[in-house]
C-alpha cells in the first residue's frame, strides 16, 4: 500500500491510474467492521476489473474543520488509521488536506476535477449516507447521474449491522465512554488500542516505585479514560503486560491528556520508540486521591489486579 499526501502528488502515480481506479471516500475512523465491509468490496471490484484500489481520507476531518469545538473524539489518529488500512488489500491511500479551498468545491467540481480528471475513476464505493461538496449538495443519486455522464459506476454499501444494530464510529465511542471494552471489540473486530511515542515525563512514577512509559499519542483527547490492564507491542518480541492510566492525572494537577504505562518486570529505557498499546481489561475510573501516599497505595492495588488478570 502506498500513501499519497495531497491530490497534487497524484502525478507520481499517473501511469498506474491512467486506465482508471476503484475508489472509496470517507473518514474511516476506527476502521471498524462496517469500514472493513466497504474495503472488501473495493478490493474485490478492483481485482475484478484489474484496476488499482484507492481510499480517500481527509485531514483534518470535515467535521473538525467546520465545527472543531463540537467534533467527536477520534478513535484513531492519522498514523493509526494508515497502519490499520495496510492490511486491507488497498493499493493507495490518498490523504487530501481539507481546507477552505477544498470546502468550497461544489459537488460538480469535486466529481469533475478530482474523481474524473485526477483519479480517472471507473467505480466508486460509498456508504449509503455519503454526502459531499459545498453545503453537502452531493449524494448517492447525484453520483449516479454524474457517473452516467462521465462513465463511472457507483455502488452504495448498505448499513453494516451487528446484532440488528448499525456498526458505527459513534457506537464505538459510546462503548468506550462506559467503558465497555467487549462491545468495542465486537464492533471494531479487534481489541481497542492506540499507538504512541515514548517521551520523557516528570519521572514521578520512579519516586512512587512504579516506573512508567509516558506516551504521546498525537491526540488532543482520548476516547477512553481510566486504569486498564494492557499489553504493549514494539519493545520486545512478544506483547508485554502492564497497567496503564489514561486521563489527566488529577492527583498531581494534571491539565492535559496523559498516558502512563507501568510494565511488569521491565527496566529498559525505550525513549523515542513507537509502541502499540492494547486495552485488555478495565480496572477502575481515574480519580483524585488525597495525597501521594494514597495514590501510591492505589497504584499498587491496580498493578496487582492487572497481574491477576494476566495470571502473572
Amino acid at each position: 500500500m502506498q500513501l499519497i499526501l495531497g491530490s497534487h502528488n497524484l502525478d507520481t502515480v499517473q501511469n498506474q491510474l491512467a486506465k482508471g481506479c476503484v475508489l472509496s471516500i470517507g473518514n474511516f475512523d476506527g476502521v471498524h467492521l462496517g469500514h472493513q465491509h466497504i474495503l472488501r468490496a473495493v478490493v474485490a471490484q478492483a481485482q475484478k476489473i484489474k484496476r488499482p484500489s484507492i481510499v480517500m481520507l481527509f485531514e483534518p476531518l470535515p467535521v473538525e474543520f467546520f465545527s472543531p469545538q463540537e467534533a467527536p473524539v477520534r478513535l484513531m489518529n492519522f498514523r493509526e488509521k494508515v497502519k490499520a488500512l495496510q492490511g486491507s488489500g488497498i493499493d493507495y491511500v490518498l490523504c487530501v488536506r481539507f481546507n477552505e479551498a477544498f470546502a468550497q468545491l461544489s459537488a460538480e467540481q469535486f466529481v469533475q476535477t478530482i474523481l474524473v480528471n485526477q483519479l480517472h475513476i471507473q467505480h466508486l464505493v460509498v456508504g449509503d449516507d455519503f454526502r459531499f461538496g459545498l453545503q453537502r449538495q452531493g449524494d448517492f443519486k447525484y453520483l449516479q447521474q454524474a457517473g452516467a455522464r462521465f462513465g463511472f459506476s457507483v455502488t452504495d454499501m448498505p448499513t453494516f449491522d451487528l446484532a440488528e444494530n448499525r456498526v458505527s464510529s459513534t457506537r464505538i465511542r459510546q462503548a468506550l465512554s462506559i467503558p465497555d471494552l467487549e462491545e468495542a471489540e465486537k464492533l471494531l473486530g479487534k481489541p481497542f488500542g492506540f499507538n504512541g511515542r515514548v517521551i520523557h515525563g516528570q519521572k514521578l512514577g520512579r519516586t512512587l516505585g512504579f516506573r512508567t512509559l509516558n506516551l504521546n499519542p498525537k491526540r488532543i483527547q482520548m476516547p477512553v479514560q481510566g486504569v486498564f490492564a494492557v499489553t504493549v507491542e514494539g519493545i520486545a518480541d512478544e506483547p508485554w503486560e502492564g497497567v496503564a492510566n489514561l486521563g489527566l492525572r488529577p492527583t498531581v494537577d494534571g491539565f492535559r491528556p496523559s498516558i502512563e504505562v507501568h510494565l511488569f518486570n521491565w527496566n529498559k529505557e525505550v525513549y523515542g520508540a513507537h509502541v502499540d498499546v492494547t486495552l485488555k481489561k478495565f480496572i477502575r475510573p481515574e480519580q483524585k486521591f488525597k495525597g501521594i501516599e494514597a495514590l501510591k497505595t492505589q497504584i499498587a492495588l491496580d498493578a496487582e489486579q492487572a497481574k491477576q488478570f494476566f495470571k502473572l
